[in-house]
């Protein structure tokens, strides 16, 4: 269950909320310091407020609320600042000022003018959002004390000294319009986006965080600023820091750049709109080109602190999960409808729990319509929710819950939602409730809040007597949180280096009797938590010719059933073991990605090779899928970065039909799907499926004898009848390419440019490309392409390049993209090519170059110290016979690398002459005025 909506347009934002007072009761002792602090005494102006499983808060004199989460198991940090607010107090004629701000502060500040640029260099995964309740800002870099000194310091400064000047608005603007533009091409997104408009009368949740256009377009310069200087104030904002520092440094450093800001003299704004209570039925209809339908229905809820949000979430968990989910059987079982869901607005004042469902163009919509609303206003009543339904869904929420506890870079940045509700400890107070949930207590919540009264349809029905749904206010989480202890703290993890020399030194290479080979890297982490991928190849290219398809599908299957176990089964199993685990593959192979704790990987393991050699390919759900991809493709054939990438995709990449590398329109992938049985998928399974040619890796908190062990006892023996030989990627000499699609009705159009060249990641010059594309596109918002498309000209919220290459084949990949309104293809068009065409013909600078390798290796670093990205990494290098050596010896490479010697390895290998270039939008529509 999603518990932020569906609508991608909705999921990048987010809003405010009012500053509460400081906590009445009486500070308790702070915790000792760590052993690598040094420190028995707090910097002046700052003291310790409380800790909670080991996160510790502290407040500085001027009101900033400090968070604390240190984790040595990690080789990163994490810095996240929370301003409590967001669109909910955004006034008459400016929505969407919280999110244009969000943008603005990307713009510089006085000691820190050029952020872009700083970010990159210090090799950051940097971002921002806004959404109903907050707006956050963070980083994650290097775990070096200059680092985070840097962050602390740039966060500081932008806090109060950003510069929100005129010229940056005129700009940003048309970059933010872009991005509202981009939230327009998704009919379900702009359905639900109207539903809330509709739902909330008078509250500002009914507002969607990006904005109306025109108060986009229109917004004062003054009114922005003084937005700013009112609500990004220390005594407004909430900083997190997470992953690997020194206490006594991160606490000094804090208020070496926090401190010296003043507590604001201002009084912030009462917010004090409340929703009255729903009393009767309303409805929307949109009518919009696509090819899907949707429907949603809303109901009011309590705020995300409240006692009832825990026992709702479980009602919608045990609604909307496939595959016994009740809503799922009675409109997807049903073929009633191709998928449904479920999620929850939880925030600080009361909001909106939404079920939804989806549906093939052309289907009758009134039956499913009628069992949605059936199943959720009257279902519960006539058949009461049980305990084992209860059971189940609270198992996957808390299994998702405590598994993001163990990532202390998430935990930094989640915890500015539940901040944003009204304190941090609110995540350990709705976890405990969970735990309490009864069946007794969703029956009660189903009841309640989910009747046709409260219920967004646009339709007055007289009744004898009122009718309405009195939503609780939101609770005084002062009185919430007081004295709240919670758990033991989570296991702490060790600390590691995640060089590539450090990584190969603790390196176990291993081949079982089966013949997988593995690359094991055992180390204690936080949570005792452990990542596996595995990879089975199978097949040739001549086995596999015309099996495309069905490759797909085999794969996509395995999890929903096998012999042993129903597809609810195994989930049920996955949850009660604390295992996300993943399955993906194709015709030539199947990966299998674990994520779970020490205690439980031998189960889950045993589990996952039941999957794996058992499966049982349930005909309805083989139907329920091929309904599902339909309706996807059918999205496609109008969806113009669809249409866009596939067209380039299948230029560059002229397969025949039949082979496996064969890049399929939308409408051969339809027909294919079309003809797949049960059959099929058996038969192919049994021809190819096996582990005679296997890689993997594992990564985390295990012994590696007795995981190798594990290995070979649940898939040794496990022969494939098929041989297996790889199969290369090729290089074609294709004619350069410009074609434009027309999209209509889609307010955002798309430009892909990309060749194909000769060279593999093992070549000399690789490195050198690597770099060069980064300061063109591949950076953050100073690489050129962006600086000029959208920090000067202001038209693409999205442009970018990229660039890679296969390891063991000379094929290699260069492209760029940029999405936009459609009015502005000539100068998107005119401006990518210039940018490109400068590069290659006068270079970089050595300052551009020396910047990007900073940023670059950095951004590695951080990259190879999340263990779920380092997993996959080892288990690819495996199969291509790679070790941890080509990392350092391509940062070498880098290392010492001049502009001249970019620039020559860039005319090398990328000839522009030979870029294909499709462009997908509404122009058409554009010039007539539509």
């Amino acid at each position: 269950m999603r518990r932020h909506p569906l609508v991608a347009l909705l999921l990048v934002y987010t809003l405010v909320i009012e500053l509460l007072a400081p906590a009445s009761a009486a500070p308790v002792a702070p915790p000792a310091p760590s052993a690598s602090s040094g420190a028995t005494s707090l910097p002046k102006g700052v003291r310790f407020v409380t800790t909670v499983e080991g996160i510790s808060e502290y407040r500085l004199d001027n009101g900033l609320r400090v968070l604390l989460i240190p984790d040595d198991s990690v080789q990163n940090v994490t810095v996240n600042i929370t301003y409590l607010v967001g669109s909910r107090h955004e006034r008459y004629g400016e929505t969407g000022m919280a999110h244009l701000l969000e943008h603005m502060l990307f713009k510089g500040s006085r000691r820190h003018p050029h952020i872009p640029d700083e970010l990159s260099e210090h090799g950051a995964h940097s971002n921002a959002t806004t959404w109903l309740d907050r707006t956050n800002y963070f980083e994650t870099v290097e775990a070096t004390e200059a680092n985070l000194r840097w962050a602390l310091e740039m966060e500081a400064d932008r806090m109060v000294t950003s510069f929100v000047a005129k010229a940056d608005l005129d700009k940003e603007m048309t970059v933010v319009r872009n991005e509202f533009e981009s939230g327009e091409n998704s009919p379900g997104d702009i359905m639900v986006e109207r539903a809330l408009e509709t739902a909330f009368l008078w509250h500002n949740y009914g507002h969607p965080t990006i904005g109306a256009r025109s108060d986009i377009e229109n917004v004062p310069i003054e009114n922005l600023q003084q937005f700013y200087r009112t609500w990004y104030q220390p005594d407004n904002a909430v900083l997190a820091v997470a992953g690997r520092f020194d206490v006594a440094f991160a606490l000094r450093t804090v208020a070496e750049s926090f401190g010296p800001i003043p507590r604001p003299s201002r009084v912030l704004p009462a917010i004090y709109t409340r929703e009255p209570a729903q009393d009767g039925e309303r409805e929307i209809v949109l009518r919009r080109v696509g090819e899907s339908q949707d429907l949603a229905t809303l109901y009011h809820v309590p705020a995300g602190s409240h006692v009832d949000f825990a026992p709702i979430d479980v009602f919608m968990q045990l609604m909307a999960e496939a595959p016994t989910g009740r809503l799922y059987k009675a409109l997807v079982d049903a073929r009633k409808a191709t998928s449904v869901g479920g999620y929850t607005y939880q925030l600080h004042d009361p909001g909106v729990a939404i079920f939804s469902a989806e549906m093939r163009a052309g289907a009758p919509m009134e039956p499913a319509r009628a069992a949605l609303l059936e199943t959720v206003e009257e279902g519960v009543r006539k058949a009461p929710v049980t305990p084992d339904e209860v059971e189940r869904a609270k198992s996957n929420l808390l299994k998702h819950l405590e598994l993001s506890l163990n990532n202390t870079e998430h935990v930094g940045k989640d915890l500015s939602e539940w901040q944003a509700m009204g304190d941090w400890r609110l995540l350990f107070l709705y976890r405990d409730n969970l735990r309490k949930v009864t069946a007794a207590d969703v029956q009660r919540v189903a009841t309640q809040y989910f009747r046709p009264s409260n219920r967004t349809l646009a339709q007055f029905i007289p009744t004898k007597a009122p009718e309405r749904v009195e939503i609780p206010e939101s609770p005084d989480v002062r009185k919430l949180v007081e004295g709240y202890k919670g758990e033991a703290a989570v296991v702490a993890g060790e600390k590691f280096d995640a060089s590539p020399e450090n990584i190969e030194k603790h390196l176990t290479r291993v081949r079982t009797p089966g013949g997988i080979k593995l690359a094991l890297l055992p180390k204690k982490t936080r949570g005792r938590a452990v990542h596996v991928n595995l990879t089975l190849h199978f097949g040739t290219l001549a086995a596999l010719k015309g099996k495309e398809t069905i490759g797909e599908l085999t794969a996509a299957m395995l999890l929903r059933g096998t012999r042993k176990h129903t597809r609810q089964q195994l989930k049920d199993s996955f949850d009660r073991l604390k295992a996300r685990v993943s399955v993906g593959g194709d015709a030539t192979s199947v990966t299998i990605s674990i994520e779970t704790l020490r205690d439980n990987l031998a189960d889950v393991l045993r589990l996952v090779a039941e999957v794996l050699r058992d499966p049982s390919f349930p005909p309805d759900e083989l139907e329920q899928m091929r309904q599902e991809e339909l309706v996807g493709l059918e999205q496609s054939k109008t969806d113009p970065q669809a249409l866009a990438s596939n067209l380039l995709s299948r230029h560059l990449n002229p397969y025949p039909a039949g082979d496996p590398r064969h890049v399929s329109t939308p409408d051969e992938e339809l027909a294919e799907l079309a003809h797949v049985q049960v059959a099929d998928l058996a038969a192919f399974h049994a021809a190819f499926y096996g582990a005679s040619d296997g890689s993997g890796a594992a990564v985390g908190d295990f012994e590696a004898p007795a995981f190798t062990k594990l290995v070979e006892e649940v898939l040794g023996g496990w022969k494939s009848p098929s041989a297996y030989a790889r199969i290369p990627s090729e290089l074609f000499a294709v004619s350069p390419l410009e074609k434009v699609i027309e999209t209509p009705d889609k307010e955002n159009a798309v430009y892909l440019a990309g060749l194909k060249t000769a060279m593999s990641s093992a070549d000399p010059d690789y490195g050198a490309l690597i770099l060069g594309n980064y300061v063109l596109g591949g950076g953050f918002l100073n690489s050129r392409l962006a600086t000029r498309l959208r920090q000067e000209l202001g038209v693409s919220y999205g442009v970018g390049s990229s660039f890679s290459a296969e390891p063991l084949d000379k094929v290699a990949r260069f492209g760029v993209y940029a999405i936009y309104a459609p009015q502005n293809a000539d100068k998107v068009r005119q401006n990518v090519r210039a940018v490109l065409e400068k590069a290659f013909k006068d270079g970089f600078t050595e300052k551009e170059i020396e910047a990007a390798r900073n940023g670059l290796l950095q951004s590695r670093q951080v990259e190879r110290a999340k263990d779920s990205s380092l997993v996959s990494r080892l288990a690819a290098y495996e199969h291509v016979g790679r070790t941890m050596k080509w990392d350092e010896t391509l940062e070498r490479s880098m290392r010492s690398l001049t502009a001249a010697q970019v620039l020559a390895a860039m005319r090398r290998y990328i000839d522009l002459t030979q870029l294909n270039v499709v462009t997908a939008g509404d122009f058409q529509g554009k010039k007539k005025g539509r």
